[in-house]
């Protein structure tokens, strides 16, 4: 084979070689630099935002173990006896039964509040009809909406209803307030599912309620687990409602107050004789149950979020 031919000049010379147009030389490790940096930031950040969560958390429950003279002297010391005596005797002082009251309340409002949110969020997903588009945008307006705006016309609606201080009044309050998230949420998983397998079903001649329970509810099923565990960390934590709805009416049933209410109570109740041991330990105890429900859910709740993303 013959060499390859060089070009020239007119004069005989050689061309030098031509430049290479939009590429520059680049450092291999410049990218990689600017990869390590942003790492090194979002982990600081990320470590930062945990310790804010983390450390108040671990000075609540070590504030449980201690006493009055300790919490005043050193409010950051190790406790010097561990018992757990102060936590049988915030059980004692109310917290046991406010803790009944938010579970009986939430066994009930929480699978309700998926069951119906759930059933509304597919057939405006999955049906076309007229005013779809609108009672979408109906129940996207309720969760705009603040709910301190609806407190007096509420009380009074649940007054004529004679459910003040009743598991059922407050169970259907907290149904229709958490309705509007959950048909936002479950609306936008159930656009994500593969419309085959429900023509598949209907095909197979199985019928609207058939499909929706056994078919595309179960594909939904990481969506239900985050929805549901929003709505329960929102209701157990719910403060406002209760403390209207749940107030002992002359004449009537006994107090019926949930954690959040029982935490002020028990707050009040120790007037000038204060017990600040008593109360961590009422803390520790609502807010331990929560813990546990979403660290037990984790990846539920991460894959239910990033699941309509990912499809």
């Amino acid at each position: 084979m013959s060499a390859p031919l060089k070009e020239t000049t007119p004069t005989g010379g050689s061309v030098p070689p031509r430049p290479t147009v939009g590429k520059t030389p680049t450092d291999p490790g410049e990218g990689r630099g600017e990869g390590t940096v942003l790492n090194v930031f979002s982990h600081g950040f990320l470590a930062l935002w945990g310790l804010l969560i983390v450390l108040p958390l671990l000075w609540l429950v070590l504030s449980s173990f201690k006493t009055d003279t300790q919490i005043g002297g050193s409010a950051f010391g190790w406790p010097q006896h561990w018992s757990l005596s102060v936590f049988s005797r915030a059980w004692d002082k109310g917290i046991g039964d406010y803790f009944i009251n938010t579970v009986i309340v939430l066994v009930f409002s929480v699978p309700l509040t998926m069951l119906l949110g759930s059933m509304a969020a597919y057939v405006l997903a999955r049906y076309e009809f007229w005013g779809n588009r609108l009672l979408y945008y109906f129940f996207v307006a309720g969760a705009m909406f603040p709910v301190f705006l609806a407190l007096v016309p509420l009380f009074f609606m649940v007054k004529r209803l004679d459910m003040l201080n009743t598991y059922q009044g407050l169970i259907l309050v907290y149904i229709a307030y958490s309705m509007p998230f959950t048909v936002f949420f479950m609306h936008a998983f159930f656009r994500t599912l593969p419309t085959a397998v429900y023509e598949a079903s209907v095909l197979d001649g199985a019928s609207h309620t058939r499909t929706f329970f056994q078919v595309m509810l179960p594909m939904a099923k990481p969506g239900l687990i985050s929805v549901g565990i929003f709505n329960t960390l929102g209701q157990w934590n719910q403060f406002i409602l209760p403390t209207v709805l749940m107030q002992p009416q002359k004449g009537g049933d006994p107090e019926r107050y949930v954690l959040t209410q029982g935490l002020i109570q028990l707050q009040q109740q120790q007037g000038y004789a204060s017990d600040l041991p008593v109360l961590f330990a009422g803390v520790t105890i609502a807010m331990i149950p929560m813990l546990v429900v979403y660290l037990s859910f984790q990846r539920q709740v991460q894959a239910g979020l990033t699941s309509a993303t990912l499809k």
